[in-house]
This record gives structure tokens, sequence and C-alpha cells, in this order.
């Protein structure tokens, strides 16, 4: 034996002897002082009672024992009895620990001794009502979360109840009779918990009082610590040789009249106890194998469909959740007990239950079943199978008489193998045929299929076989006329039954409502009701197809023990099959009964009730006239039930033939679009082609982390956190600058809303990256050539997207106006023929009906074209938008949403006619060629009035547009227009950004400091200084008068140059002329330099007089030159 265990033992049996001494101490107090009248006056308060009755209300602990305690002894008491008897159950339930319980027994049993007739058997009527198990009918009331909730609450209400309770039972203080202990009554709470209590939900009480109670109410110890107990022991036998065999904690020899509870108690409460085991263990081992089906079955399921449905999925937690509880429970009884565990099957698939066919794609079951697999299975999904095939067995519900089980069995099952002999030749005949038809398609394909009409009457009175001729022809939609149901025949209960049956049929539109309604149709069977049950089916109105799948299911449910059912349904509706093939010139009318009469057989033939023969007849038949009304049949019969023909093995092989005769006739025939859509739809619903899974694109956790970034973080308000987070990326690493490119240059996965944010975080990383933001600019105008050249209608949200990227990036100053207007005319231009769209030439890459381009062009006007609003970019955009109405009036007719776009964007008025916007166009032209003349042939600039007004529309201008650093807003000469990446050579060349930056912040704070500086001058001093510095203005006038007579003023011819020196005496300034003789070094260089500053000022009038007109004729002439050549061609240099 184990030192350790056997020192537990020990400890334990200590601790019970304690306790055992205490309540036979207790016990004996409780009977011999019971009705004693204490010795002292007592207190009749009632300040104190009140406090009394409080403190007993909150608990009975041993935090509020002692007081009370000493209440009870010196208060009266006796008006209060009823008051306080209530208030200690109220009180008991708050006593969670041993040491609280034992405080409340010990409270209880001072108020027992001093009032044993008037307190006692009103608290323990209290106690049994406060242990009575709940009502089943207000159980029933709530629904399953609500139920669980209040067992919870009343488990957790009852807990310390009973554990007072069975220490009162054991003191003396409940007895069932004078001389007797409270064990029976302890065995009758007991037991009124656990047998009114299906869902277990007591148990936890059970635990409770045998992990405290189990030795004084049971009898049981626990085994040696050396001894195991055997899995062979039965249920009732260990616990009594546990109790015989002599163990070193309990000694065995006990005397009977120490116990206090007697014998034939304890044996009956161990026997119920063992029986409640066993019934709980046989409960585990029950949802154990549950459980474990279930496991089985979505196993099969996930190999068949490739997923777990979720109502399934929720049934099998639940399951498990209830399972695991159960599982936790029984163990502890079993500790509790000293019983053995219930064996429980390994949780294990069993390896013949599914296996998964490489070749065939179908999976075969123990018994050799096929099952469906994830593809080509007979059903679409797990619910549309548990429909069609979890039918119920109305054996399981109705009585074997009434279905006439047991009746001329040898002779049905006869019928049965001669019916399916018969059917299986039908259809190897079908089959045969099939053959032959399909080898004469193949010998002549282009014959085509004449005669087909006396062929399907021919196959039509085939089929009828010996029916009459002199049948009356039935209406659409009523079957046969069958003899009349008299009431007379039929008692009156019956009858009215199955009339409120059928009368509530059409508003049950579930699986359940249906299988409750063929059982109570079961127990009103008869032949009239049966006929009137199929007479009732052949008359829904032909709008309710909804009903048809559960008719169906009714059915099905109905013919394994009434066939003549199915039979008889089977025949009316291949009856009026019949009369709607005769009447197949009538369309619009019985279009709805067609519908209706294949879809009532598609779904009968998916539950087996419709012969395999008798619809595939159909199929063929249709197969045979294919054209009008049987395209559309054969449309909804491959909807309705081709997968399943396709994919049952009976029948296999002779659809797989008709579908490929099918197939060929399709092409063979010239069907309109509508029925050729819908034969293409029902077939790849029928047969749906193989396709792959797809893959999903691996990407690394930096792709992942930039992708986040840009596509959900980036707003208004993070986008300088998004700056920061990118710059920290590790620019050096070639992976980081691939995806930052690749997400940079694909505007069209942002929100529409965040383009103007991603422009912005390119301009903000110029800075830093300029080669990089170059790169995007150069991709963007790449993404737009190429939807031009492709104009592929799949990726037109690219290219809209794309176009606003550029708008935006012409906002932050990352592209020049140049580039702008060079992508607006090469919209308007590109492919067409001589760069000139003309209303009678349509191009292949820019049709009459095709009005994306306006899309894009409004698009880009829209973003960018409000800051082309003076200078000469206001005239380009004026020549432009001429141009546009001229490209749009060479289109179709707008619709409504372009135009509404185009009138939104322009917001000018529209030329009205073609022959207008062309004018305009030839004038905008020619004055391009008249300008281009006159900058070329005048050179003359002497006009200066308005220099001063040019040159600040010049400043104006160049101060307006956006600086960029691709200096391509000067149109070249060439046709074509270059595109420096002039970033690199501009830093080498000169200083950089920050350079420049710092030296303006500089000269700023220069110029700052000498203007305060000069502000500190005295007003005085600075007018002294200037006119000390400056000659007055009468001689300034007198100079200016003179300029022109310097050289050659004096009488004798002498060549010389006038000075005038300025002198001041005192505060008067004077002033001499200096004569110089014209030859001198001082007088050459003054002339020669009043020379140049001369020369320069005129050279400088004319360039500013010239500027504009040679700009708008070179970009004229350029213009021509590339309309002539083709559309605009952008390469980069650099």
């Amino acid at each position: 034996m184990d030192p350790s265990s056997g020192g537990q033992h020990a400890f334990k049996s200590d601790e019970e002897q304690a306790r055992k001494l205490k309540r036979i101490h207790l016990k004996q107090l409780n009977l011999n002082e019971a009705g004693t009248e204490p010795a002292k006056a007592l207190d009749s308060s009632l300040k104190r009672h009140t406090a009394l009755i409080k403190r007993l209300r909150q608990s009975l602990g041993t935090e509020n024992h002692d007081q009370i305690m000493k209440d009870i002894e010196s208060l009266s008491l006796e008006k209060y009895v009823d008051e306080i008897a209530g208030a200690v159950v109220e009180g008991m339930a708050r006593c969670k620990t041993e040491k609280d319980v034992w405080s409340a027994v010990e409270i209880i049993s001072a108020l027992h001794r001093r009032f044993p007739k008037s307190f006692t058997p009103g608290l323990v009527s209290s106690l049994q009502a406060a242990l009575a198990p709940p009502s089943r009918a207000a159980l029933s009331a709530l629904s399953q979360e609500q139920r669980e909730k209040e067992d919870s609450t009343r488990v957790t209400r009852q807990r310390p109840i009973l554990r007072v309770c069975s220490e009162l039972a054991l003191v003396g203080i409940i007895r069932d009779a004078p001389d007797r202990s409270g064990g029976e009554w302890m065995m009758k709470v007991i037991k009124d918990l656990l047998s009114n209590d299906p869902s277990l939900s007591s148990l936890p009480l059970l635990s409770t009082f045998l992990k405290s109670y189990s030795l004084p109410y049971l009898g049981l110890s626990p085994p040696q610590a050396s001894k195991q107990i055997s899995a062979a022991s039965e249920p009732g036998t260990l616990s009594e040789e546990t109790t015989m065999v002599a163990s070193g904690a309990f000694p065995p020899l006990v005397k009977e009249e120490d116990e206090l509870v007697e014998k034939d108690i304890r044996d009956r409460f161990k026997k119920m106890c063992e029986g409640y085991f066993e019934s709980v263990s046989k409960k585990l081992v029950i949802e154990h194998n549950r459980l474990q089906e279930q496991d089985r079955k979505n196993h099969e399921a996930y190999i068949r469909s490739g997923e777990i449905f979720e109502d399934r999925q929720q049934a099998y937690e639940k399951m498990t959740k209830g399972y695991e509880k159960l599982l936790a429970s029984c163990q502890t009884l079993s500790e509790l007990l000293y019983l053995p565990m219930p064996t429980l099957k390994a949780a294990s698939h069993k390896t013949e239950s599914i296996q998964i066919g490489t070749s065939t794609g179908i999976s075969l079951d123990a018994d050799g079943e096929l099952e469906d697999t994830i593809r080509g299975g007979k059903w679409e999904d797990e619910e549309e199978r548990r429909f069609f095939e979890d039918i119920p067995d109305l054996k399981d519900y109705v009585p074997k008489g009434v279905l006439g089980v047991e009746e001329d069995e040898p002779d049905k099952q006869e019928d049965a193998a001669e019916k399916e002999q018969r059917a299986k030749a039908k259809v190897d005949e079908e089959v045969r045929q099939l053959e032959e038809e399909l080898a004469g398609l193949e010998a002549s394909q282009n014959g085509d299929v004449s005669g087909a009409p006396t062929v399907i009457d021919g196959r039509l009175e085939d089929g009828e076989g010996e029916e009459d001729d002199d049948a009356a022809t039935p209406t659409a939609g009523t079957p046969k006329t069958s003899p009349p149901s008299t009431p007379q025949l039929t008692a009156q209960g019956p009858s009215q039954l199955l009339t409120a049956l059928l009368a509530r049929l059409p508003d049950v539109t579930n699986r359940a409502g249906i299988d409750q309604a063929a059982v109570d149709f079961a127990f009103l069977n008869s032949k009239a009701a049966r006929k009137r049950l199929v007479k009732f089916f052949s008359q829904t109105p032909k709008s309710r197809t909804d009903l048809l799948p559960h008719y169906s299911r009714l059915v099905a449910i109905l013919n394994k023990y009434m066939p003549d059912i199915g039979v008889d349904l089977v025949n009316v509706l291949d009856e009026e099959f019949r009369y709607l093939q005769r009447k197949k010139n009538v369309v619009k009318e019985l279009s709805e009964v067609r519908l209706k009469n294949i879809t009532f057989l598609s779904n009968l033939t998916k539950f087996s009730v419709v012969p395999p023969h008798v619809i595939l007849h159909m199929f063929k038949v249709c197969l045979d006239d294919f054209s009008g009304t049987n395209v559309e049949n054969l449309a909804l019969l491959l909807e309705g039930c081709g997968r399943f023909l396709l994919r049952s093995e009976e029948t296999q092989q002779p659809f797989s033939k008709m579908l490929e005769l099918l197939r060929r006739k399709q092409g063979m025939r010239h069907l309109d679009q509508r029925q050729m859509l819908l034969l293409e739809n029902a077939y790849y619903q029928c047969n749906p082609p193989e396709r792959t899974a797809k893959e999903v694109k691996q990407r690394t956790p930096m792709e992942l982390f930039i992708r986040h970034l840009i596509y959900d973080v980036l707003t208004k308000k993070t986008i300088d956190k998004v700056l920061k987070l990118v710059r920290k990326l590790d620019w050096n690493d070639q992976e980081v600058q691939r995806t930052l490119h690749k997400v940079f240059t694909k505007p069209w996965k942002v929100k529409y809303g965040n383009v103007p944010l991603l422009a912005m975080l390119t301009y903000d990383l110029q800075r830093y990256h300029p080669a990089f933001t170059i790169s995007v600019v150069d991709q963007v105008l790449e993404d737009i050539r190429r939807g031009l050249e492709q104009n592929v209608y799949s990726i037109n949200q690219r290219r809209v997207a794309t176009m606003k990227y550029l708008g935006e990036l012409y906002i932050y100053r990352l592209v020049g106006s140049g580039i702008i207007f060079d992508t607006l005319w090469t919209l308007v231009t590109f492919g067409h023929p001589e760069g000139r769209p003309v209303p009678g030439q349509p191009s292949p890459l820019d049709m009459p009906d095709d009005f994306f381009r306006i899309r894009l062009v409004c698009v880009l006007l829209d973003t960018c074209g409000m800051c082309f609003d003076r200078g000469t970019q206001q005239k380009k955009l004026d020549n432009f938008l001429t141009f546009f109405q001229y490209y749009v009036l060479c289109k179709d007719p707008l619709p409504m949403d372009v135009e509404f776009m185009l009138t939104d964007s322009l917001e000018l008025s529209m030329y009205k006619t073609f022959e207008e916007a062309a004018i305009a166009v030839d004038e905008m032209f020619n004055a391009a060629f008249q300008n281009a003349g006159i900058s070329t042939g005048d050179d003359s600039g002497d006009d200066s009035g308005d220099e001063d007004e040019r040159r600040e529309q010049q400043e104006e201008e160049d101060g307006d547009r956006p600086t960029s650093e691709f200096p391509a807003d000067e149109r070249a000469p060439s046709p074509e227009a270059v595109l420096l990446k002039s970033s690199s050579t501009q830093e080498k060349i000169g200083p950089s950004e920050d350079d420049d930056a710092e030296f303006a912040k500089e000269l700023a704070k220069m110029v700052m400091e000498s203007s305060s500086e000069t502000r500190k001058v005295d007003k005085k001093t600075a007018l002294a200084l200037w006119e000390t510095t400056v000659p007055p203005p009468g001689m300034r006038k007198k100079r200016v008068d003179e300029t022109d007579e310097d050289v050659d003023r004096t009488g004798e011819g002498q060549r010389v140059m006038n000075f005038t020196v300025f002198t001041k005496r005192g505060s008067k300034q004077q002033t001499r002329q200096l004569a110089i003789p014209a030859e001198s070094t001082l007088a050459v260089q003054t002339r020669t330099a009043q020379l140049q500053d001369k020369v320069e000022q005129q050279h400088l009038k004319r360039l500013v007089l010239n500027y504009e007109q040679r700009e708008e004729a070179e970009e004229l002439k350029a213009l021509e030159t590339r309309n002539r050549a083709g559309a605009i061609k952008i390469r980069y240099v650099g």
C-alpha cells in the first residue's frame, strides 16, 4: 500500500468519525431537551425580534451563528415562530460551505429544542416544498434555452437546502417515525427529483449528496488503495464487496446501534442509487453511439458535398455538448458509488463505412450501394438529398393491419419482380432504338429530321398499346373520369376528415407537414379515398407549381403500401402529356399546363414513382419532334430530373445517349436565341462541366501588410500614418519595391473615393523616392495607352479609375498640363484615319456605338478641368472642347446616362449638328495655320505699349501653371512629344529641392532682418540721404531732354560727350557740365554700354510681343502634323 494514500485514508477516517460524533451528540440534545423552557426571563421587544428575523433571512452561516444563538436563548419568539420558519428556509439557501451548513443545523436544532411542535413541522413541510421537482407542465411551456436556464437556477437553489436537510435527518429533526431517523424522507425526496427528470438535470444534486453522505445513508466506504476496481464487476455487487472488505481507514467492527440510519434504509438507498447509475450508463452508451453515428454521417456528407451544412453542424455541436456533460456526470457517479464505467466504443470511423473511388468518382458503402461524391452526385446539396431520399416508413406510425402489410406478401414480391423485368426490357428497347438513330445521324449529318409528326403519332400509338380508340379526349389539366365515390359508401366521419385533409394540403409547404399528412391519410385509407386523392393531385392549380415537390413526397410515402396511387397518378399525367403533344400548336394558352405537367413528372421521377421507361419515352418523344414547345419541354425535363437520370445506375446509359442525340440535333437545327439559351442552361445544370478548384494566390506577409495599408487603412485621417509606415519599409528590397509599384499603379483596387488619397501619397513619396514616382506615372500612361489599343469591355472600370488617377496626379503636380492635353487629344483621335473621326468611316477600336471614350474624357475633365481657366491653357481647352463636340457628333445618338454626364461635365452650349461642329473645327485649324505664318514672317516688335501687360500675363500664367518634375509643358516642333526623365540629371546639374527650400528659407530670413534694420533709420536722415543722392526733378527732366545732344555739341566740330557732375556746398546741391572727348576711353565705354542696353531692350520687347503667337502657331502646326501622321506617340528619353 502506498504510504501517502494510506495516510490520506486515515485522515478521511478521522474526519468522518469526528462528524459522526458531532451528529450523535446533537441528536441526543434534540431528543432529550426538546420542549424544555429556558430558566431565565426572556426579552419580548419588537426591535430585537425584527433584527433576528432579518439576520436569519440574510444567512445561517458562521458569520451570524453566535449572534443568532444568543438571540434564540434570550428572546421569547412565541409570536414569530411561523415567520422564523420562513426566514430559516430563505437563509438556508445561502449556506455554501460545510461550516455554513453545520452552523445552520445548530441554529435549527436550537429552535427545534424550544418549539418542537410549532416550529419543526412547518419547517419540514417548507423544506419538502423547496426540494420538490419542477412541474412538467410548466417546463413543457418553456423553450429549450429557457428550460436549461431554469434547471440550472433550480439546482443552484436546491443544493444547499439538500445538504442541510441531509444533516437534519441525521440529527433527529426530520424523522420518519418517533423511533426512526429521516432516511426514508431523504430517499423519497431524492427519488422524486431523479424520477421526474428525463433530461438528467437533477443529477448534480445526487452527486452533491453522495460526496458528503454516501457513508451514513448508503453505508459506502472507499476501497483499499492497493486494490483496483475490476471492469468485470457487475453493477450492484462491487458496493457490497466494498463495504464488506476490511479497510485500514474504516474498521469493519461497527455496531449497528451506533449507525444514524437504519440498515434496511441504507440497503434500499444504495440499490436505488445503483439502479439510477445503471440507467445513466445505458443512456451514456446510447448517446455515445448516436454521436459516433452522427460523426460518421458528417464525414460521409463532407466526402459527398465538400462541406458540412450549418444545421447539421449545429446539431452535432449540441449533441457533443450534451454528451460531454453526461459523461462527466456519469464519471462522477462512478467514483462516488465505486462502480465501473460502462464500456464505450472507440471513436474511430469504420473502414468499411465509406470508400472513395478514384476512377469512377463514386463511393461504395458497406452494402455496395452507390453513394454520391463531391462532383457528379444525384443531388445538388444535402438538403435536396434529404428531401428526396429520407422518406418515413408508414409501418412505424400506422398499424400493419391498416396498411395490409401481411396480406399476400409473396404475391406482391412476385409482381414486383415481374414489373422490374418488364421495365428493364423496355429500357433496353429504348437504348437499341437510340443507338440506331445515332448511327443514322452519323451517316447523314446534314439530313433533316423529316416526318417527325408521323413518327410521334406512331410512337404515341405504339406506346398506348391496347387503349380504346373511342375514348374521349381529355381536357388539359383533368384526369381520367373515375367512378364517383358517393358519400353513402363511406362513413360520414372519415369522409369529412378526408375533405379537411385535402383542404389543408395547399397550405402544407414543409417536409414535416407532408409527412404528417401521409400518416393522417393512412388512417383514412380506402379505395374511394385513394381515388379522391389522385383526382385532387391531378387538379392542382397550374399556377401552384411550388406545391408539386411536396405532393410528390406525399405520393412517394403512400406508394410503398398503396401502389395504386402512384400508378393512377402517373397514368393521368402520362395521358395529359399525350394530349399536350397533340395540342402542341397551342403555345401560349397551354404553357402553364405544360410547365405543371413536366414539373410534376420530374419530381415523381426523383422519388422513383415514375418508372424509368415512362420518363425516357417522354424524353424520346420530345427528341423526335425537336421543335416548338418540345424544346421547352426538353429544357424543363433536363432541369427537373436530368441530373437524377444521368447519375442513376439504371438510366445512366440510355439517358447519356439521349443527351448526345440532343446535342447533335441542337447543332443541326437553327434555333432562336431564347431556345438556345434554355437548352444550354438546362444541359449544364444537368451535366455541369468539370472545374478545378480555384487556387488562392499565396502572398508574403510583407505583401499582405502593404496591401492592407493601401486598401484598408488609407483614409483622410490616416494618410500621414500610412505615409510614415510606407517610408519605413525597406526600399532597398526589390520585392518591396515591386509590391509598392503594383499597388500604386492599380488604382482600380482601391475605393473610388480613395483615388485622390493614393495620388496624394504618391506626391508625398516624390520627395524621398523620385524614381519611384516617375515609374508610377510611366505605368499609368502605359495603362491608358494599352486600354485604347485593346478596348476590352471587361477592363472598363479599370480604365475609369486610371483616368481619375491621372487627373489627381496632375492636381498634385506630378504631371504637366501637356500630358493631360496629349491624353485628351489621344482619346478622341486614336485609331481614326489621319487622326480625325469621320461619321462614315468607323474605326474597329472606336465604333460609333461605343461611348466609353466620352466617359473617359468626362472623368478627366471633371477631375482636373477646372485648373485650365486662364491664359493659354484655357485657349487650349477651348480648342479641345470644339474638337470634342465634333467627335461626339460623329457617334450614334447618345444614351441618356452619357448625355447627362456630358452635359454636367461641359456646361456649355453644344453644337446641334455635325456640320456646325465641322465648320468650327476647320476654322480652328485655319486660324492656327494663319498664326503660324505670322509668327514666322514678322520679326518686328517696336510696339512696346503693352509690353508690361504681356509680361505680367506671362508671369501670372507661369505662376499658375503647376510646377512639375517633368519639363514637358513646352511642345517640341516634332510631332512626337518628348518626356524627359530629368530628375536624375537635375540633381547633378543644380542644387536639389532640399537645397532650394533651405536657400529660400534663409533668403526670406535675411530680407526680413534687413528690412527691420532699415526701419530703424531716422526719417529725417533717410530723407537727407535721398536728397543728396538723387538729382532734383528739374535737373532729371533737363537731363532726359538733352540725352540726344551728348555728342557733336561744340561748334568747332570736336566730338565730345557731356557728363553732369554733382557737387554739394553745405546743404545746397550744384551741378556742372563736363565735356569729355568722344574718343576717350570713358566716353567709348559709356556709349557702348548704352547701345548694348538698347539692343537688349529691343530684343526683350520682340520676345514678349511674339511669345504667345509663336507658341500657338507651333502647337497648331504640331497638331496638324500629328493628325496627318496618326495618333500621338509618346516616347521617354533619359
